[in-house]
């Protein structure tokens, strides 16, 4: 399946009926057997209500919600658990939470991820921040839940399976997706040496697209593989000349190109 409005699709910049379109626009390429996941997160819990129940309209199958994060200071267990209930009771569809706190500077706490994978309509997480301990923790804390957790990066996605994490949510895959999609396999086969070694050859190439260049480094790199990345919107800016060597090397050591 896909993620439409997610981090890497520049969810922030979207206005809303943009973030619509973007919805109906991948539901009508994508094959009814493929799952659509949309980012549907705003800073009020009416937005956020809002906006799930259009990207729903509009053919999304699951709502990714990330954390509201403005008001982070305020943004308690209490207060993220009565938020996240709200859009999970007004939700049409099923909701993943999504933690990414090198955006939001918050981590959706361990024990509101508890009590929400409770409900009924809470399916899973998407936890982008890396901490192994804590993944294996929510792993083993929802056992009895029908709850999924997500890893939200290739760079560490063969030690989220060895804990139990179910699947992955990765912006490396918008360039390399066949390579993750063998690391997965690899995984469930129980084939560790050589996911390990496949692993290894995708951390540089993620922390490259990710943390090091963001996304216009991953649109980039994208047109090395054929895809189109495009430009960005404004304020961020295109690479610079040394940095989209800088960029190639990573992609070139590891023997992506």
């Amino acid at each position: 399946g896909l993620v439409a409005l997610g981090s890497n699709g520049e969810y922030p910049y979207l206005a809303p009926r943009e973030r619509v379109e973007v919805v109906s626009c991948v539901r009508r390429a994508l094959p009814r057997d493929r799952l659509l996941l949309a980012g549907s997160g705003c800073e009020s819990t009416q937005a956020t209500i809002e906006l799930t129940v259009s990207v729903a309209e509009a053919g999304a199958d699951v709502a990714l919600v990330v954390t509201p994060c403005y008001y982070r200071g305020a943004m308690t267990t209490a207060a993220l658990v009565h938020h996240y209930t709200e859009v999970a009771d007004a939700s049409p569809i099923p909701v993943v939470l999504y933690s990414v706190p090198a955006n939001t500077g918050l981590d959706l706490p361990m024990e509101a991820v508890i009590t929400l994978a409770q409900h009924p309509n809470i399916v899973g997480i998407k936890d982008s921040g890396g901490d192994i301990t804590r993944m294996g923790l929510m792993v083993h804390k929802t056992r009895q839940e029908d709850f999924q957790v997500l890893a939200g990066s290739a760079g560490f996605l063969l030690a989220s399976y060895a804990v139990g994490a179910s699947g992955g949510v990765c912006a490396l895959a918008n360039v390399l997706g066949d390579a993750l999609c063998q690391l997965d396999q690899l995984c469930r086969k129980g084939q560790w040496q050589e996911a390990r070694d496949l692993q290894h050859r995708l951390i540089e190439p993620n922390t490259a697209v990710t943390r090091r260049f963001g996304i216009p480094g991953l649109k980039k790199a994208m047109e090395w593989f054929g895809y189109y990345g495009g430009p960005c919107r404004a304020p961020l800016a295109p690479l610079s000349p040394a940095q989209v060597e800088e960029l190639r090397s990573t992609f070139s050591a590891n023997g992506w190109l």
